[in-house]
C-alpha cells in the first residue's frame, strides 16, 4: 500500500547516513508477497540488512520509535498487527500518518496526542490536523521523498505497450480503483473531449479495492449510464494490475502525460513518480498535491467544489469535485501542445531531484531528529531535577518530622492510661497550677 511504498523510500534514504543506527520491522499493513516480489534485489537486500524480527520491549526505551501508518494501527491497535508504541514505552514516540478529506476520522486526535510527535507530509495536513484537535505543537512536516535515481526516465527503458499505436498521444492514470480516486471524472472528461478521431489513448493501471472488479465492465456501464455515444470512442486500455514494482519506471516511460483527478490525496505518489520520469502531469489542485504542484512544473487541475461524503467510516466529511470543464481543457491543451507540455515534465523532475530526494528529506529528517535530541535532554534533565526535589523533600521530611501528638502517644500504649497525670493551666500565668 502508499504506507509502505512511502516507509521504503524513507528507509533507503536514512539507511546512508553513517550517523544514524536505524532498524526496521513490519507493522501496519499486513504482508503482500505480491509485492515483496517486485522488489528489486537491491531493495530486498537493504532492507533485510537492518530488518528486526524482534525486539525486547525494555530495549525500546532507550531508542526513538516511528510507526509509520494509520492511527489506527497503533497501540492498541484496532486490528491485529505489531505493538507500535510497544507496551514498554520508548525513549521517544513518533506517528507517521496523513489523510484524504477536509477532517480527521473519529478519534484520531485522542490516539495522536499520546505520541510525543506526529509528522505528516503537507501544510494542508497540518492545518487539517491542528483543526481535528491535535496539539498544535506535535505536528511536524516532513514531505515524502521519491527515489529519483529509479525512477529516472534516462535510466528506463520503455514498456511494451499491447494492442497500442506508436503514433498516438498516451495518457497514463495509476489509481486504487475507489470513488476517492476520481475515476468518474477522469472518465467523463476523456470520453467527452475526445473521439476515435483523435490519435489519442488513455492506459489505465489500476487494481481492485476490497473486492474483486471487472473494470472493463464497470466502464462500460459508465458509458451506457452517462449516455456517452459508444459509436466513436476513443482509445481506452486497462494495463495488467499484476505488473511488478521494478518495471513501473518503465510504464511512465511510455506515455506522454499522466492524469488523475482524484477527490483528495494524503500526498500523491504516483503524482511524484510521474513527476520524476519528466511528465507532465494534470491532477487536482487540493490536498496533499498542492505542496508540490504548480503552474510551472504541471497543470493544477481547479475544482468546482466539495462534496460531501454520503456512506461509509468517513461519512459527512467532505472531499473536493473536480472540474470536468477545466479537465477537459487541459487534456485537449496537452495534446495540442505536446512540447509545452515536455517543458512542464522537465521542469518537474527538477523539483523533484532539488526537493524531494531521498537524501534531501533525510536532511530534513536528521535536523528534526536533532531537534528531537534535544527535546529529550531537556526533558530529562527535568526529570532528574523534579527526582532531586522529591529525594531532598523526602530527606528533610525523615530529619525534621514532628514530636507524637498526645492522642498518638496514647493510641500506642506508651504508658498506661492510670498513669496519665491531668493538669490545670492558668492562661493568664502560665503556670502549673
Amino acid at each position: 500500500g502508499g504506507y509502505c511504498s512511502e516507509a521504503i523510500s524513507f528507509v533507503l534514504g536514512l539507511s546512508q547516513r553513517k550517523d544514524l543506527t536505524l532498524q526496521i520491522a513490519q507493522h501496519g499493513d499486513s504482508f503482500s508477497w505480491s509485492f515483496y516480489a517486485g522488489l528489486s534485489h537491491d531493495v530486498v537486500d537493504r532492507l533485510s540488512a537492518i530488518l528486526i524480527p524482534f525486539l525486547e520491549e525494555d530495549e525500546f526505551q532507550k531508542h526513538i520509535v516511528l510507526c509509520h501508518s494509520e492511527p489506527g494501527a497503533w497501540n492498541p491497535p484496532n486490528w491485529k498487527t505489531s505493538l507500535c508504541p510497544p507496551e514498554g514505552g520508548a525513549l521517544f514516540t513518533i506517528g507517521r500518518t496523513m489523510f484524504e478529506t477536509d477532517r480527521l476520522p473519529k478519534n484520531w486526535d485522542k490516539r495522536i496526542n499520546l505520541m510525543d510527535e506526529v509528522w505528516v507530509p503537507t501544510e494542508f495536513h497540518r492545518e487539517v490536523f491542528a483543526a481535528g484537535g491535535v496539539l498544535k505543537e506535535k505536528i511536524v512536516v516532513v514531505p515524502e521523498p521519491i527515489d529519483v535515481d529509479f525512477f529516472d526516465p534516462c535510466r528506463t527503458k520503455k514498456f511494451i505497450l499491447p494492442n497500442s499505436d506508436p503514433e498516438n498521444f498516451k495518457f497514463l492514470s495509476v489509481f486504487k480503483w475507489e470513488e476517492r480516486k476520481g475515476w468518474r471524472f477522469l472518465l467523463k472528461a476523456y470520453f467527452e473531449e475526445f473521439s476515435e478521431q483523435d490519435n489519442v489513448e488513455m492506459l489505465i493501471l489500476t487494481n481492485q479495492y476490497h473486492e474483486d472488479t471487472d473494470f472493463a465492465a464497470v466502464i462500460s456501464e459508465f458509458i451506457e449510464k452517462e449516455n456517452i455515444p459508444s459509436d466513436s470512442l476513443p482509445l481506452i486500455q486497462i494495463l495488467p494490475s499484476n505488473l511488478p514494482s521494478s518495471i513501473i519506471p518503465s510504464v511512465y516511460k511510455s506515455v506522454d502525460a499522466f492524469v488523475l483527478p482524484s477527490r483528495g490525496e494524503g500526498w500523491g505518489r504516483p503524482h511524484v513518480e510521474a513527476m520524476s520520469m519528466a511528465l507532465p502531469v494534470i491532477a487536482t489542485n487540493w490536498s496533499g498535491p498542492s505542496a508540490y504542484m504548480n503552474d510551472d512544473n504541471s497543470y493544477p487541475l481547479e475544482i468546482s467544489g466539495f462534496d460531501e461524503i454520503e456512506e461509509g467510516a468517513f461519512r459527512g466529511h467532505k472531499w473536493a469535485r473536480p472540474s470536468v470543464t477545466h479537465l477537459r481543457t487541459l487534456l485537449r491543451h496537452v495534446y495540442d501542445n505536446p512540447e509545452e507540455a515536455k517543458r512542464k515534465g522537465i521542469q518537474a523532475r527538477r523539483d523533484m531531484i532539488e526537493h524531494y530526494c531521498p537524501s534531501c528529506v533525510t536532511d530534513l529528517v536528521m535536523v528534526q531528529l536533532q531537534k528531537i535530541k534535544e527535546k529529550i535532554e531537556i526533558r530529562e534533565k527535568k526529570h532528574a531535577e523534579e527526582k532531586r526535589r522529591s529525594d531532598e523533600k523526602k530527606e528533610f521530611d525523615r530529619n525534621h518530622s514532628a514530636p507524637k501528638g498526645l492522642d498518638s502517644f496514647l493510641e500506642n500504649d506508651c504508658c498506661p492510661a492510670e498513669d496519665i497525670v491531668e493538669v490545670e493551666i492558668d492562661a493568664t500565668t502560665s503556670k502549673l497550677l
